[in-house]
């Protein structure tokens, strides 16, 4: 019978803390993204194709600054030199093709960028 009274009034107050509204209860408040852009667009967009031991990129920049991209190829053999390609300056409205190789397979291809 004691149990059963000391536990009345924990009951009564774990009931009254789940009936409070969603909205009562207090919650981290997240400012809304500012809607104007910062930074200006930059980057070509690039399509790496591998056909065997070749490896084509075509990067056309749709933006007002220059892209500087570089094609990147990582042969799959041990003995097979990694290549850094020539870098090439894609302009505005420009679509620049980047080419290399391997003996063998190629392992990874990639094209970085490089804003001037």
């Amino acid at each position: 019978m004691r149990l059963s009274r000391s536990l009345a009034p924990v009951t009564v107050a774990v009931c009254l803390v789940l009936s409070v509204p969603y909205d009562a209860l207090p919650h981290a408040r997240v400012e809304a993204p500012d809607p104007t852009p910062t930074a200006e667009p930059f980057g070509a967009e690039c399509r790496v194709g591998v056909h065997g031991s070749q490896v084509v990129a075509h990067c056309h920049n749709p933006h007002a600054t220059v892209d500087r991209v570089r094609l990147h190829i990582e042969c799959a053999r041990w003995w097979d030199l990694d290549t850094d390609g020539a870098p090439a300056d894609a302009g505005p409205a420009m679509t620049v093709r980047l080419t290399g190789r391997c003996w063998k397979e190629v392992g990874a291809a990639w094209v970085s960028h490089q804003k001037l």
